[in-house]
């Protein structure tokens, strides 16, 4: 996986996701002991804020995200974007048993080129996909091109450790050994969770996801971290015309 790039790369891991998309939700479940739904919601709350209007998700995959920003009153609609159609599939079948079919556009498509005007929404959030993205600097500056001024983004995502003591390198090695067991024993897919901890090694600390952040013109204005400090939440504002 690792020498894989550029459309190589996407196909890789399209394939993948479309593989693990039925097992997805049980797997982020077991991953995180259940936290990331603490963790979605704290975002979606940060990144309304005392906003009001429509919200985009990007790679939204089965939609939790996109989900819980529909559930606040605040946001008129929701737009859920993600490269697998087998992923907005599972999506789907939620939206009509959560009752939220008629809240929720679930859209495919390229979080490289959004087909979305300028200065849409709200919001945009991005839950553990942006090590995903095929070109980082591109897909944010296009998550940060789609939100109004004064809107925000943010981002979810594991992030590299090994800069921070002895733990923060411990993390990598014990991420490597457990992801790939768990994902065999739960999902069938040793193969997607062995990729899943070699994501998390190529990709950026929390501080380099925020300098990537600021250098689409955003501002930071809340950085958390979770989970032993693995998981980093990002949200940034883009700044009033």
């Amino acid at each position: 996986m690792a020498q894989l790039r550029g459309r190589d790369r996407a196909r890789y891991v399209a394939r993948m996701f479309t593989r693990i998309s039925r097992r997805y939700d049980l797997m982020n479940t077991v991953m995180t002991a259940g936290r990331h739904y603490a963790w979605r919601h704290r975002a979606c709350r940060l990144a309304v804020g005392s906003l009001s209007g429509p919200a985009l998700d990007v790679a939204a995959g089965t939609c939790d995200f996109a989900f819980d920003l529909a559930r606040i009153p605040a946001v008129t609609r929701v737009a859920a974007l993600d490269f697998a159609p087998a992923m907005l599939r599972v999506a789907a079948r939620k939206a009509r048993r959560q009752g939220l079919s008629h809240a929720v556009d679930l859209v495919a498509g390229d979080a490289h080129t959004l087909p979305f005007a300028d200065d849409t929404f709200i919001c945009a959030t991005v839950g553990f996909g942006v090590r995903n993205f095929i070109d980082q600097t591109l897909a944010i500056r296009e998550l940060a091109r789609v939100v109004r001024p004064g809107g925000r983004v943010a981002v979810l995502e594991i992030v590299r450790t090994d800069e921070e003591g002895a733990w923060g390198r411990a993390f990598p090695r014990l991420f490597g050994s457990v992801a790939p067991a768990l994902g065999a024993v739960f999902a069938g897919e040793r193969e997607a969770y062995t990729y899943l901890p070699e994501s998390v090694d190529g990709f950026a600390s929390a501080l380099q996801l925020a300098s990537l952040m600021e250098d689409a013109g955003l501002r930071i204005i809340a950085n958390r971290r979770v989970w032993m400090r693995s998981v980093a939440l990002l949200v940034a504002q883009k700044p009033e015309n």
